[in-house]
């Protein structure tokens, strides 16, 4: 049954192209000139790095779609196959831009990929991607022909992009404080946008239901309204709510319940309550789920199992783990390690924004 609830969700993202296997990754790849750091764990939380699994464990269910920072790629991993590493099964599709496949004028923003989603329009599928060097764009899945893609500059540190219903794509940025708008349908280069400044832009994330933006910095969340036309997009603030702890990192839907959010801060994982402005602590799996330095996390459209990444001892960086996590129930707490991997962020390979 579950099994093919999985096949149903992937032949509907991919408008029934099944994605082609790839070798498991080696990792000797050479170390590019330094960027910016994309999220250095404050000095005082470094005790809260996660203790690496000593093998894979449990069961779970479903894609899982991340950015790797040490190999430079996006992968798309089967959470059903064990062994990440080893096994060739287990990669489903992997991708990084070329300046052969068209991508040579965005090429100096690829390198540390902070975010990866997966969206549909148009009976595709798309990748999206937000890298700390400045890489924003979309792909086709699995082709990986360009729709869009922009270099907003490695100062900025772009942490997340967004496919908007009118082929627009919404941005945020760390460093650069903020969160855009870009005309993407007018173009496959169109560096046309609209700014709002947020400290410390982590996330952004479209509701189809209220049709409006979402975006999560250092300190706040926002609601925002996307106006203006395609080719000329505005951002005007509706609503801003602070949130429970510092430090805010991921903003994801909650698939189990559409009046809420995924947040999380350095400190915890929450949910937030659209119609009550509330972060709420009651969630299925909280005992397990609600951890400090969370740097995303999703609960499974079908199973209702929640993936989550945190930073790992022993990888590269303080904001980096080579492990994905899996939350449920009895046997579906879960992990799978992809050795030598940077994820920062890793996402259920889900296209439903809500």
């Amino acid at each position: 049954m579950l099994r093919r609830a999985f096949r149903g969700l992937f032949l509907a993202a991919t408008a029934g192209v099944l994605a082609t296997a790839f070798q498991a990754p080696a990792h000797a790849v050479p170390t590019p000139p330094p960027g910016p750091q994309t999220d250095p764990l404050p000095r005082h939380l470094v005790s809260k790095l996660a203790t690496p699994p000593a093998k894979a464990s449990g069961t779970a269910w479903g894609w899982v779609v991340g950015g790797d920072q040490g190999a430079h790629k996006i992968w798309v991993l089967d959470a059903g196959r064990r062994d990440w590493t080893a096994d060739p099964r287990a990669v489903k599709w992997s991708w990084a831009p070329t300046a052969e496949a068209g991508f040579g004028d965005v090429l100096a923003g690829w390198g540390a990929v902070s975010d990866v989603r997966v969206r549909t329009a148009g009976h595709k599928a798309y990748v999206l991607a937000g890298d700390s060097w400045g890489y924003i764009g979309a792909v086709e899945f699995p082709s990986g022909e360009r729709l869009w893609a922009v270099d907003a500059g490695r100062p900025s540190n772009v942490h997340a992009a967004e496919l908007l219903p009118d082929g627009n794509i919404a941005a945020a940025a760390s460093t650069g404080g903020w969160v855009r708008v870009y005309a993407a349908s007018q173009g496959p280069a169109d560096t046309t946008y609209t700014e709002f400044k947020l400290k410390g832009g982590h996330g952004v994330l479209w509701d189809p239901r209220r049709k409006v933006l979402w975006a999560i910095g250092d300190d706040d969340l926002v609601e925002l309204k996307v106006g203006g036309t395609a080719s000329t997009p505005t951002l005007s603030e509706i609503r801003r709510v602070a949130l429970p702890t510092q430090g805010g990192h991921d903003l994801a839907p909650v698939y189990a319940d559409r009046g809420r959010l995924w947040i999380t801060t350095n400190y915890g994982v929450y949910q937030f309550d659209k119609r009550h402005g509330t972060f709420e602590t009651d969630y299925r799996y909280a005992s397990s789920v609600n951890l400090p330095i969370v740097k995303a996390v999703g609960d499974n459209p079908f199973t209702r199992q929640v993936l989550l990444t945190r930073p790992m001892k022993g990888c590269a960086t303080t904001w980096c783990t080579d492990t994905a996590e899996f939350f449920g129930r009895n046997s579906w707490n879960a992990t799978r390690t992809l050795t030598g991997a940077q994820f920062y962020k890793a996402r259920w390979f889900a296209p439903r924004y809500q």
